[in-house]
């Protein structure tokens, strides 16, 4: 099906599985109707099975969204709360449509529980309650985690079942041709890997391809990878830094929130060490996926310098349970992990520049799929091994495959019946009847608030140089910002480095403390800040150094 036809069927109102190939335009068309529908005053919840893939669109995921948290399954009583929820009442109640990205990792049963939950919510006994519900993802992307028994998808649910699924299956390639990365998994889809993908297997495994960075290399067993990490920090020299985990709450909700985190409870650097960010924050300048290096420790907090030039002072990061404003459990910690090394199910739904994979224990079907789909190029991707169960897929996802195909296919030609009149009209009937507007007047002003919405968000260093030029203090500054005081010293430092017209006479330290400092830096003959603090025996914070440093 090609994207317009998906659009069309879209616009009328229909509850749609959207899905297709790597490369075919899922993300494009799902963001494109959440414009249309945005445009028109239309209440859009965007959400996702998980936080990697909520980014993509911009929105979060559906447990969160929905109130379900970390539970798998709602009894009676849940939903009964649930809905005396006045936020999550009111939530449900102006949202019109629902999207849910990344499906194919949601259990049948939770995807039961919140049809239910939004019949309750919404009062009404129409699957979702009413709600169009917009389903995207690849059923040959990882299943569902189960605990013993046969994995189930999501089309197996009750919901599923109920809601008419118009099935939007995208054939149409954007990116590169058959003899690309995109064109090696589409075999893989197919089962029938042609002789020149098995030649670019082979090249991959000749160890020929040096990938341009440091590569994540992804692993199948858990002990590989721990084995990995250990080993190669290890082998670096220097002080070994460790940083735990401090939590706060209790029982199943605190032990759901640290199973779900991706950051290790007790986390050991050392200068050099290849990292990976494992949580998003824009402001800071990384999103979950994110690679580097350590190039440094100040005040006993790690700075990394990312692949792609940035230097990050990371402190700790907090993950949270909330429910109606209450916070059940907490968890802080940096969000790093060592990255030498990760699982193929901890890399789904991350894009990495590079990684060398070893697939030579597959035990599962669809693991080498997943492995090969996480790197963006064939130039950034090295085999270590591979076997035979890599390259296979799920059987039931293979037949389910041709069953969307060919469901896809019946509502192509179905609605090549429709014009674009009889379109154009169900569309307007679909908007009026979410509340919407159709006035032409109304839908350019919409546009041009969305698009102000849109705009680049102004860099976080940029904001700290707007609170400098007012003279403001640095401390009132990370008051204000909600920032660490060496957080707002590393933005300096960015602006310094920049070359930026800023004037920051007013922040040199006193000079007694210059002087001892300068002294300090130059017996040193170097400008890293560990030996300087050692030298002067811890009188002088990193921080202090650091500031002090941009004046030398």
């Amino acid at each position: 099906m090609l994207q317009k036809d998906a659009l069309n069927i879209l616009k009328s109102g229909r509850n749609v599985y959207l899905t297709g190939a790597a490369g075919s335009g899922k993300t494009y068309t799902l963001n494109q109707y959440v414009r249309h529908l945005k445009e028109r005053g239309v209440p859009v919840a965007v959400t996702a099975s998980t936080g990697i893939a909520a980014t993509h669109l911009g929105g979060m995921t559906i447990h969160s969204w929905s109130g379900i948290g970390i539970k798998d399954s709602l009894s009676d009583f849940d939903i009964e709360m649930l809905t005396q929820k006045e936020h999550l009442w009111d939530r449900y109640n102006k949202t019109k449509v629902l999207i849910l990205d990344e499906v194919s990792m949601i259990h049948p049963q939770v995807f039961d529980s919140l049809d239910r939950l939004a019949r309750a919510m919404k009062g009404e006994e129409a699957p979702f309650g009413g709600l169009q519900v917009v389903l995207s993802g690849d059923f040959f992307q990882l299943p569902p985690i189960v605990k013993g028994g046969a994995t189930r998808y999501v089309d197996s649910s009750r919901a599923w079942r109920d809601m008419d699924v118009r099935v939007c299956y995208l054939e149409e390639q954007f990116r590169q041709s058959d003899a690309s990365l995109e064109g090696v998994l589409n075999e893989i889809r197919s089962g029938d890997i042609s002789e020149r993908s098995q030649e670019i297997f082979e090249e991959l495994l000749s160890g020929e391809r040096t990938p341009a960075h440091e590569p994540t290399r992804l692993y199948t067993h858990n002990a590989d990878v721990d084995a990995v990490n250990e080993a190669e920090l290890a082998k670096l020299p220097g002080k070994a830094f460790s940083f735990s985990m401090s939590t706060r709450g209790k029982g199943s909700v605190l032990a759901g929130l640290t199973k779900s985190i991706l950051a290790p409870e007790t986390l050991h650097l050392k200068e050099d060490a290849i990292v990976m960010f494992v949580k998003n924050n824009f402001e800071e300048g990384y999103v979950n996926g994110t690679m580097g290096k350590v190039i440094g420790f100040e005040d006993g907090m790690p700075t990394i310098e990312t692949y792609d030039g940035k230097t990050i002072y990371v402190t700790p990061a907090t993950w949270e349970v909330e429910d109606d404003g209450k916070i059940l459990a907490s968890a802080a910690q940096l969000p790093l992990r060592l990255a030498w090394a990760i699982t193929v199910h901890k890399s789904q739904g991350m894009s990495l520049d590079a990684a060398e994979i070893d697939l030579s224990r597959s035990f599962v079907p669809g693991q080498g799929y997943v492995a090969l789909s996480r790197v963006r190029s064939l130039e950034g991707l090295r085999l270590l091994g591979i076997n035979h169960m890599a390259l296979t897929v799920d059987p039931y996802v293979s037949e389910l495959d041709r069953k969307l195909l060919s469901e896809s296919a019946k509502w192509a030609r179905i609605i090549q019946k429709f014009s674009d009149e009889d379109f154009a009209r169900m569309h307007t009937e679909f908007v009026e009847k979410c509340g919407g507007t159709n006035d032409p007047e109304a839908i350019v002003r919409n546009k041009s608030f969305e698009a102000a919405l849109s705009e680049p968000k102004v860099p976080t260093h940029e904001k700290t140089l707007a609170l400098v030029r007012e003279g403001k203090s640095l401390k009132d500054i990370a008051k204000e910002r909600g920032m660490t005081f060496g957080t707002i010293v590393a933005h300096l430092e960015k602006l310094v480095g920049e070359g930026r017209d800023i004037n920051l006479s007013t922040y040199k330290p006193k000079k007694t403390d210059m002087k001892i400092i300068a002294a300090a830096f130059a017996r040193a003959g170097d400008t890293k800040l560990t030996p300087v603090h050692r030298a002067l025996k811890g009188k002088y914070s990193f921080d202090d150094l650091r500031l002090a440093r941009l004046f030398l």
